[in-house]
């Protein structure tokens, strides 16, 4: 068997001499080898008889030369008798069909991401030609809107204008028609003025805030459907309001609902403080407002704030700041052009001239606890407390003579000096906040966290003193303090850092001599 092989081997041998080589039968020659040395039955080499070949005359061996010719498998050679002999060498290696099987895996793999992706990719081409047609249309409308001459805006408050225009004749026909006291309309007057003026500031400041505005005229819409509703209803009669700056009244009957003028200037974290405007006997009808937050240790007063008119206040501008060191608490008040404050730390009061923020004269305050010794309920460090009425400067506060019971003293606003004094049976402590009204004290107290009483007086002009209930609405949960204003009669409170102001209703002065 092996020898007919080899015979067959010599004859493509001489035929790919023939040819010009055996490059190319080198799988042949691989497959020779393999069925060669694989042959279960195959005879041991020594055992073969060799079979003599003569070659063809057209190749080498023919002339009778042993030639070996290496190819890339195999080697043969012919010797000197015709005899050939050849071996064929398989490789050490196999064939890697594993990394093939995983390289045409990956590949599968990596076909379907692409797949995927250009998936995507046409998607994205798709809204991308979507987005080109809109931004077209958008700038063919913004090129026609800076074509026009009026933006929406523009007309956008055109209309806030008529609204509110149209309020003003709808209020100033209620107070025509209204039957006694007009306290509620006007204080709708007031905020629809307001109004007017914020948005002509607002107009110039942002065009594009126009939604609280119209949010507020909604409010205010409400409010005069629900005067307008109730016109026909009954209405106690009522004498109209005392002349501004007048006693010509029975005292405080009863008090408006609360007005959010803003918070304070110095934001939401300076909780205590007080605020109020300006009374000069000399000048009663001059607008001027003062706000001092005190630090937010709740003590210390050391920044404060001056505004000419309300509409500067309502909108921050045209402030005059200064400061002080310092001031304690917030039992501050401001008469005649100066501001009256509890010097820090000590039982002195002072006076601070507001043209040219010097402190002008300190004083000490007979007798007078302080640093917290008889402050208000829920507020500390106002142990020493201001009050401005038609009748000059005012002082509230304690001893230790007293047991703690509210002392009210007139001062001489220049020199501070005590001119009189009066003891009250009311203690200071259980007591919210207080003012002064024409010599009459009253004092406040906290029925929860959204409404305070009005629940006791004392009036220096008599010595009596008495209970009242009189509630007295509120927007937060402490009123750090009340400032009372003899020309507007009007109560400014601070309220955990909101500035509210409300209207006093008062009765009819009595024909006897007691006041209430």
């Amino acid at each position: 068997m092996r020898w007919g092989l080899a015979f067959l081997l010599a004859h493509l041998f001489t035929l790919s001499s023939a040819i010009g080589g055996l490059e190319n039968w080198t799988p042949w020659t691989s497959a020779f080898s393999k069925v060669l040395t694989s042959a279960p039955n195959a005879a041991p080499a020594e055992n073969l008889t060799m079979v003599p070949w003569v070659a063809p005359v057209t190749t080498p061996w023919a002339e009778g030369h042993a030639v070996s010719q290496p190819f890339s498998n195999f080697t043969g050679s012919v010797d000197d008798r015709g005899t050939c002999q050849c071996s064929v060498s398989l490789p050490d290696t196999t064939f890697p069909v594993v990394r093939v099987e995983r390289l045409e895996l990956t590949a599968h793999i990596l076909s379907e991401k692409f797949e995927k992706e250009l998936s995507k990719v046409k998607k994205y081409v798709q809204l991308i030609n979507v987005y080109e047609k809109k931004l077209l249309n958008l700038t063919v409308r913004v090129e026609i809107l800076e074509k026009d001459s009026i933006s929406y805006t523009e007309l956008d408050f055109e209309l806030i204008k008529i609204e509110v225009k149209e309020m003003e004749k709808l209020i100033i026909q209620l107070k025509e028609s209204f039957v006694g006291s007009t306290v509620i309309v006007d204080q709708l007057e007031v905020e629809i003025r307001n109004m007017s003026l914020l948005v002509e500031k607002l107009e110039t400041l942002d065009k594009n805030n126009v939604l609280a505005i119209r949010r507020e005229i909604v409010a205010l819409k409400n409010k005069l459907k629900e005067c307008e509703a109730s016109k026909g209803e009954y209405f106690p009669v009522t004498m109209p309001p005392p002349a501004p700056g007048s006693c010509s009244h029975g005292g405080v009957m009863n008090i408006s609902k609360p007005s959010v003028v803003q918070l304070n200037w110095r934001g939401f974290s300076y909780r205590y403080g007080a605020w109020g405007r300006d009374y000069s006997p000399q000048n009663p009808e001059r607008e001027r407002y003062w706000v001092t937050p005190l630090n937010t240790d709740g003590r210390t007063l050391q920044y404060y704030r001056l505004h000419n008119t309300l509409d500067d206040l309502l909108l921050y501008t045209n402030a005059l700041d200064a400061q002080i060191k310092y001031g304690q608490g917030s039992g501050t008040a401001v008469y005649n052009n100066n501001m009256y404050v509890n010097w820090h730390n000590t039982g002195n009061i002072a006076r601070v001239n507001l043209t040219n923020n010097r402190v002008e004269v300190t004083q000490t305050l007979p007798s007078a606890a302080y640093n917290n010794r008889f402050s208000y309920a829920n507020v500390a460090w106002q142990d020493i407390d201001f009050a401005v009425d038609e009748q000059g400067l005012w002082v509230i506060y304690a001893t230790e003579a007293s047991t703690g019971n509210i002392v009210i003293s007139k001062l001489n606003d220049t020199t501070l000096k005590v001119l009189d004094t009066w003891f009250t049976k009311q203690y200071k402590p259980s007591v919210s906040n207080a003012f002064m009204v024409c010599g009459v004290l009253y004092a406040t107290r906290t029925l929860n966290t959204r409404v305070e009483e009005i629940f006791y007086y004392y009036d220096t002009n008599t010595g009596k003193e008495g209970h009242l209930s009189i509630t007295m609405n509120k927007v937060k949960e402490v009123v750090q303090s009340i400032n009372y204003h003899p020309f507007d009669q009007k109560l400014y409170v601070y309220n955990d850092g909101y500035l509210l102001d409300y209207n006093l209703i008062f009765l009819p002065k009595p024909q006897e001599t007691a006041r209430h």
